[in-house]
């Protein structure tokens, strides 16, 4: 039987170390003892105090407890629960060090994912604002007996419990300073304890409140509910089940939207995926129209469409678009959207475009000129395989995913006859580790 060296036991003492670089999650890179010691909350340049947390196989995980040598790029964190709470990473970098991190991330992601690299980088798209952004957000909810209290909120940093937060500096300002009245509300409904989250979508002129129940609510608890969206001037959802179950509550005949452009007005469920960061979503649509180039009359395919936030403006711009997506839901609001705006060039299908392939289908036979895809995740690998097939010139790939963005490339650039003209970083979600990444394609083959 083999036997395995047992791992040194975590020294208690604090540690001295100088840190030499940020990883891709924004903690600090050092060495210790000739080990790679990843140090949560050390910056670059910096020489800190730190305590170890965890020993793996091939690296360690600290945290600072004090830092002797700031690096120039160290700012004060605005928000007092900074480090504690999960939700922001990034606080105490400089937003020009943020963006500079998240270029280096998708530069270093197309080279090891993709064997790609732009022939041009773009300049980053960044807000005019970098607190209050988030106009989307899933609240985790906790009833926790020893402070005999409910917690609403995000998860603390590396843990499962929700952060105890007397407010958020990122959430839209409708909803950022409630999170202590959004405890005292479930703390006051017969199911305190069977609440596990709310979510939180805002419009231009209201914000909704979708509260996930697990039992059924009394008269009382609805009354409360309502209650607080009058005091607060919020809308209320409840949902009871799956998706499917999400019911307005209060007030009749509400509903969410947003503007694009001051032409087009996007209403969206609460539930619906629509993006973080509204200023940023306003110009991310504005560059994807200029990288287009957009022709009157041109056909463009739009994958992974959701509601039509690409394709109604593209639609505005005279294009014969066709949005498609996989979920039902969305591809009725979208429809919903291209009717309330009375736009009679944008068609929507419903495809699982993660599925087998699609070119068959009836939409594809005529071919597209140009394409749009905004994936998931996980990428779009069986549709950037397709783009030949549907004689597209031209592609803009916009991804929440650096690294499936690098693998498409990688198929498009080596397998599918496209050159890689530009790519560029998205800031959508400031003081986060998080990058939004857009890329243009274009083909260099004949047909």
């Amino acid at each position: 039987m083999a036997h395995h060296p047992k791992r040194k036991p975590l020294s208690q003492e604090p540690q001295k170390a100088s840190i030499e670089a940020l990883t891709h999650e924004g903690r600090g890179i050092a060495h210790v003892a000739g080990k790679t010691v990843f140090i949560d909350g050390a910056l670059p340049g910096e020489t800190v105090w730190f305590h170890y947390l965890r020993r793996r196989g091939k690296f360690d995980e600290g945290r600072v407890l004090e830092v002797l040598q700031p690096a120039p790029s160290r700012v004060e964190p605005r928000c007092r629960h900074f480090g504690v709470c999960g939700g922001c990473s990034l606080q105490h970098l400089s937003t020009a060090a943020q963006l500079q991190l998240k270029q280096v991330t998708v530069r270093e992601q197309f080279r090891h994912f993709g064997g790609v690299e732009p022939e041009q980088w773009l300049p980053p798209l960044v807000g005019g604002g970098y607190w209050g952004y988030r106009y989307k957000a899933r609240l985790g909810v906790k009833f926790v007996k020893k402070k005999d209290r409910v917690l609403v909120g995000f998860r603390e940093k590396g843990s499962s419990l929700i952060a105890a937060l007397e407010g958020c500096e990122v959430l839209h300002p409708s909803v950022g300073y409630l999170l202590p009245a959004l405890g005292e509300l479930i703390a006051s409904l017969s199911c305190y304890d069977r609440i596990p989250q709310i979510e939180v979508a805002a419009g231009d002129q209201s914000t909704g409140l979708v509260f996930r129940h697990l039992v059924p609510l009394t008269t009382a608890d609805t009354e409360q509910l309502v209650a607080f969206g009058q005091a607060h001037k919020l809308q209320i959802y409840l949902q009871g089940g799956g998706a499917e179950t999400v019911r307005l509550l209060w007030p009749a005949g509400a509903r969410l939207s947003y503007s694009q452009f001051g032409k087009l007005e996007m209403i969206f469920l609460p539930t619906d995926f629509t993006q973080v960061n509204r200023e940023v979503n306003t110009k991310m649509v504005r560059r994807v129209l200029e990288l287009l180039e957009i022709k009157s009359g041109e056909r463009v395919l739009d994958l992974f469409c959701g509601i039509g936030n690409f394709t109604l403006p593209l639609a505005i711009a005279g294009a014969e678009v066709v949005g498609i997506e996989g979920n039902a839901g969305l591809v009725a609001r979208a429809v919903a959207n291209a009717t309330h705006n009375r736009l009679e060039n944008a068609y929507f299908e419903m495809a699982d475009l993660n599925g087998a392939e699609w070119t068959h289908y009836v939409w594809a036979r005529e071919g597209f000129s140009k394409a749009l895809l905004d994936p998931p995740r996980s990428g779009a690998l069986l549709a950037v395989q397709q783009m030949s097939k549907l004689r597209v010139q031209r592609i803009v790939y916009v991804s929440c995913n650096p690294a499936t963005l690098a693998r498409d490339a990688g198929e498009l650039v080596n397998r599918q006859g496209y050159r890689l003209r530009y790519a560029g970083v998205i800031d959508m979600f400031p003081h986060t580790t998080h990058v939004e990444t857009l890329a243009l394609f274009e083909q260099t083959r004949k047909h």
